[in-house]
């Protein structure tokens, strides 16, 4: 059975005394203090761990251990039925994340393991899906999570799409106790929105674990790109002042550095920003042949066409966040042609699903020809959370017990969908990483994934070498 639901309002900020009571308790792993900046950084703005806070009853506010205090759960009556919930933001300005969620959930519910129920400590149980609607917002991501825990009774939550619905959602699970996979969020970002250090990632969050891939992995991939181009290596770099730009401000300039290249950092802006002429004129003074960012794909498709109307045009432009979908190129037109991103599932990926055997290239061609849309690499995440949460369940001995679950979790090792997962061996525990191939969005040719006005193209594999290449790597601007 699957469900959407999309009722509900956001949440009230907490006040300030609340967020003074927060920062004085919370600490780095390291043990130096945690700064309000970096509390309020480190989740989208800040105000998802602020309303989760206020979103929980007055005898269950998270205590020093980050663990809710007081009663405890009431225990879920003997069923067998499992819930897993699913938020993405459906709408709002991350829309195009979650475009080909609602055939990736249906594919998802007709295998044979979703649809005939699934067997585990001698019980067999069936299993019902009920999505929720993050709304691109935080406090939205805070109070459907809650909503899943305290009114559906979930046994398991997965999100994805950014830190601005990802966080929020591992916050409120990781309160709660109850089992939450995440996925298409930088660890670092979903790292440090749990309260984590990246630069020293020992800490465990308990009922939490993400897989996708981090800094180091955007630098392999995209640094790989600018070597093959013959620039004067001054990179221009947009990134905002939230989880994601935060995230990147902090790591990439020592990454580029490294790799003997210039950052030049156009300012922490604000989302939602309108006018980006001073950075713009920034980075033409400077002369930036290359151009790396994170921002919000509206944001992004200002910044490029104020810049071409400026005639900014870096010889090469790696971009993260954006650009990742289809429907993000139809919004620039010709001014997407060669720009190159990440991608981190493709039908030209050698993967295939757990639960069915069936091919990253199958998937993508059913969904086309179910939907007459143009594959997206969130089918690939969105399928593998579900397997993973599947696998969980199944080896459990009681998969309504949160704390085993959360334990298999972060134990597992699995190949499916989204191709080698294995959350023991990250960066950070409970952190998967998968790799990034490099890929450009160029004119279409004949072609089962690529006869489209513009079609995603394999131009480089340093970070994903099991991945082909179909396509050369070409300047953004000769």
């Amino acid at each position: 059975m699957e469900r959407y639901e999309c009722n509900g309002q956001a949440p009230e900020a907490a006040s300030s005394g609340e967020v003074g009571a927060r920062e004085s308790k919370g600490r780095r792993d390291g043990g130096s203090p945690v700064t309000r900046r970096e509390v309020l950084l480190g989740i989208g703005g800040g105000a998802a761990l602020l309303g989760t806070r206020r979103l929980l009853p007055e005898h269950r506010r998270i205590g020093e251990s980050g663990r809710l205090a007081g009663e405890a759960l009431r225990p879920r009556s003997a069923t067998s039925t499992l819930v897993v919930g699913f938020v993405s933001p459906q709408t709002g300005d991350l829309a195009d994340f979650a475009t080909s969620n609602t055939f990736a959930v249906r594919k998802i519910r007709e295998t044979k393991a979703f649809s005939k129920g699934l067997k585990a400590g001698g019980t067999k149980y069936d299993i019902d899906i009920i999505v929720k609607d993050s709304q691109s917002d935080p406090n939205r991501a805070s109070e459907v999570a809650r909503d899943l825990i305290l009114t559906n009774r979930a046994d398991l939550i997965i999100t994805s799409s950014t830190p601005e619905t990802d966080n929020p959602v591992a916050i409120v699970c990781e309160a709660y106790g109850v089992p939450c996979v995440s996925t298409v969020v930088p660890w670092e970002s979903w790292y440090a929105g749990l309260g984590g250090n990246p630069v020293k990632p020992t800490k465990k969050f308990e009922y939490n674990v993400v897989f996708f891939f981090g800094l180091p992995q955007f630098g392999t991939c995209f640094i790989s790109m600018w070597n093959r181009i013959h620039t004067n290596k001054v990179v221009a770099e947009m990134f905002p002042n939230d989880a994601d730009g935060n995230a990147f401000r902090a790591a990439f300039p020592s990454i580029a550095k490294a790799a003997g290249y210039k950052p030049v950092d156009g300012g922490a802006y604000p989302d939602g920003t309108t006018n980006y002429t001073s950075m713009i004129s920034d980075f033409k003074s400077h002369d930036c042949e290359l151009y790396v960012n994170c921002p919000l794909p509206p944001d992004f498709n200002t910044f490029w066409k104020q810049a071409a109307e400026q005639d900014f045009k870096p010889k090469l432009a790696t971009v993260a966040k954006v650009l990742l979908f289809p429907d993000d190129v139809k919004a620039l037109g010709s001014l997407a042609n060669n720009i190159a991103t990440d991608c981190w599932w493709a039908p030209f990926a050698p993967y295939h699903s757990y639960l069915t055997g069936e091919t990253a290239a199958a998937l993508a061609l059913a969904y086309q020809k179910e939907t007459g849309n143009q594959w997206t690499q969130a089918i690939g995440s969105t399928y593998a959370a579900f397997e993973i949460a599947h696998k969980a369940f199944v080896e459990s001995s009681d998969p309504h017990d949160h704390q085993e679950v959360a334990n298999n979790l972060h134990s597992m090792k699995y190949s499916g969908m989204n191709g080698e997962v294995d959350f023991t061996s990250g960066p950070a525990p409970g952190v998967a990483l998968i790799p990034a191939a490099g890929v450009q969005w160029k004119h279409g040719t004949k072609g089962k994934f690529t006869d489209f006005p513009y079609a995603m193209f394999v131009v480089d594999n340093a970070d994903a070498p099991a991945w082909k290449l179909n396509g050369t790597l070409e300047p953004t601007n000769p």
